[in-house]
């Protein structure tokens, strides 16, 4: 009887533990489940993407988060190149165009920068923060985390928000998108939902030239008070 109970036991914990691991992907299963969702996403953007959310959530930053939006800025503005991805329900929640930086280049951006009054685009990985209402009206603030990449985001006021001006029958006519000032703008249809489903706590990662340096992480002590910085190693 002893046998049968403990049996048992082991049975019902191993079935909940299994239960638990189907339910609730591991992190080593985030870039699996993103190229499932999002097949038209470069395995490679993936790959960096994950691993710059891996490194900050073993820096004690956004661990809590459930969400992903990527940006592949090497793909025109014509096109659409931000996807928005729902890590623990398993769904692909937006797919959309987004505007780069006036100073970044034309319909496929050239030049990026972190640097004041360069209306240019940041690349790297941003924790998203509040929301408020401002000239763009509904907005979500965006903190920067890479060191080097986009750690002037606040700074800069660089956020997502809906504009008139990304409108993709627009975009074809007249061979790109409109721009912004460095901020990943979206339709403005859709912003709000957008917005919503990013916000307080979530990931943002943009994709570029350069960013595969981020694929490894150097470990540095974090703190959201000082700007979350996250210091990536070269290769």
């Amino acid at each position: 009887m002893r046998f049968v109970t403990k049996t048992l036991v082991r049975n019902l914990v191993l079935a909940l533990g299994v239960c638990v691991l189907t339910t609730h992907p591991t992190k080593a299963d985030n870039a699996a489940l993103v190229s499932e969702l999002a097949p038209a996403l470069d395995t490679a953007v993936i790959s960096e993407a994950v691993a710059a959310v891996k490194c900050a959530q073993s820096n004690g930053i956004g661990q809590s988060a459930s969400r992903l939006a990527i940006i592949d800025y090497t793909i025109p503005s014509r096109q659409q190149r931000l996807w928005v991805v729902d890590l623990s329900n398993r769904k692909l929640l937006f797919k959309e165009h987004v505007a780069h930086g006036q100073g970044s280049g034309g319909d496929i951006p050239v030049g990026f920068s972190d640097r004041e009054g360069s209306h240019q685009t940041s690349l790297g990985l941003f924790l998203t923060k509040a929301t408020y209402q401002g000239s763009n009206g509904y907005s979500l603030r965006l903190q920067g985390l890479t060191k080097g990449f986009n750690e002037s985001a606040m700074r800069r006021f660089i956020v997502m928000h809906g504009a008139s001006y990304v409108d993709p029958v627009t975009a074809n006519a007249q061979g790109l998108l409109g721009r912004s000032w460095g901020c990943p703008a979206v339709r403005a249809e859709i912003a709000e939902s957008m917005i919503d489903a990013l916000k307080l706590g979530q990931f943002i990662y943009a994709y570029g030239p350069g960013t595969k340096h981020l694929l490894t992480c150097k470990k540095e002590k974090l703190s959201l008070t000082d700007n979350a910085l996250i210091q990536f190693a070269s290769m």
